[in-house]
């Protein structure tokens, strides 16, 4: 149960983080492939964003989770 614990954290820092680079701080460089999808107009910067987006929100929302492991578990 401890190595799960761990593991959430880990998962939800790493997730939360990347989406913060992705979303907030415009580093579509984290995503791969992005910039050459972009510069061959595969892909719109909407495109990144909504993925920092999700990288965020679900990064928060595995990080509550491993927080609410560590407390009641």
């Amino acid at each position: 149960m401890l190595a799960l614990k761990i593991i959430a954290v880990i998962l939800g820092l790493a997730f939360t983080l990347f989406g913060y680079f992705i979303f907030f701080k415009k580093k579509y460089s984290l995503i791969n492939g992005f910039e050459e999808d972009y510069k061959a107009g595969r892909k719109t910067e909407d495109y990144a964003k909504r993925v920092g987006l999700v990288e965020f929100v679900v990064g928060v929302v595995i990080l509550i989770a491993a927080v609410i492991l560590l407390v009641f578990a």
